[in-house]
């Protein structure tokens, strides 16, 4: 007992050790799962199957930067997922997969190792053809891998190199990851609003006078606090508050006039003023 626990020990360690080894990069590049914001919201930033440049976490949130545009911004890191060597996808659903390979950009071949959102470890290879094929990649018990058992290989690198060379019982030879191609040259496309990691303030403590005035340009602090949006609806209601008010007052300060008539016999009107 003893020691079939230690050599499913060392078994785990040695896949993991492999794992740790296949994901190592100098750079975190992702992939947008999802538009970002959702079109019913706004205008997205990100669209689905955008390659970025991961800046690092920030909680729940990842700094990125565009390929398309060269602009940094903030993403959920749920609209994303991570690719290692351009190809390996991690945590991609088989649905989501196949939006993915669909996308306009992929040719036939076009294909993706994906790691399995549920199980660490756990791959599928989903290619490009008439429709899109999934292909269960199998693990030894020495960490080879092998999708035929009559074809095995020491790394996923190792079958993706030669399924780049013969399709060898495939749907197609594999031709290029998926969405290789939207990694395109930092662009002049207009560049869109960042969006800014705020810390919650108190709204009581808010000088109106920097929400009307942020524009200026010696008013760094209140375009840091509100954003421009929510300044011009807060001045908008402050303005029409002042308006109804003055309106009010004004009313209430104009004097009332009373008509009578005098009962002498000259028949004048006379007007009395109150207060």
């Amino acid at each position: 007992m003893g020691i079939a626990k230690s050599t499913a020990k060392g078994h785990q360690q040695t896949v993991a050790d492999a794992d740790v080894q296949l994901k190592a990069s100098d750079d975190d590049m992702l992939i947008v799962l999802t538009d970002y914001p959702s079109p019913d919201i706004s205008e997205p930033i990100f669209r689905m199957g955008e390659r970025l440049k991961g800046l690092g976490e920030e909680g729940s949130w990842w700094k990125v930067r565009s390929l398309k545009t060269g602009h940094d911004n903030y993403i959920p890191c749920i609209h994303v997922a991570k690719i290692y060597h351009g190809w390996l996808f991690e945590g991609v659903v088989r649905q989501k997969a196949e939006e993915l390979l669909r996308m306009p950009g992929n040719i036939v071949g076009s294909f993706m190792v994906r790691e399995s959102p549920k199980e660490r470890g756990v791959y599928s290879l989903s290619v490009k053809h008439r429709a899109i094929k999934h292909y269960k990649i199998f693990r030894m018990a020495n960490s080879w891998y092998y999708i035929s058992p009559r074809l095995t290989f020491p790394s996923l690198e190792d079958m993706v190199n030669h399924y780049l060379d013969a399709a060898d019982g495939l749907c197609s030879v594999l031709t290029a990851p998926c969405l290789a191609f939207t990694a395109n040259a930092p662009s002049t496309v207009p560049q869109h609003p960042p969006v800014v990691m705020r810390h919650n303030f108190d709204w009581k403590n808010v000088d109106r006078s920097q929400l009307l005035n942020a524009n200026s340009a010696d008013n760094q602090h209140a375009r840091d606090m509100v954003s421009f949006g929510v300044r011009n609806s807060i001045a908008s209601y402050l303005s029409l508050a002042e308006t109804t008010d003055s309106s009010r007052t004004s009313n209430r300060k104009k004097k009332s006039k009373s008509v009578y008539l005098m009962t002498d016999t000259s028949n004048t009107l006379y007007e009395e003023d109150y207060d």
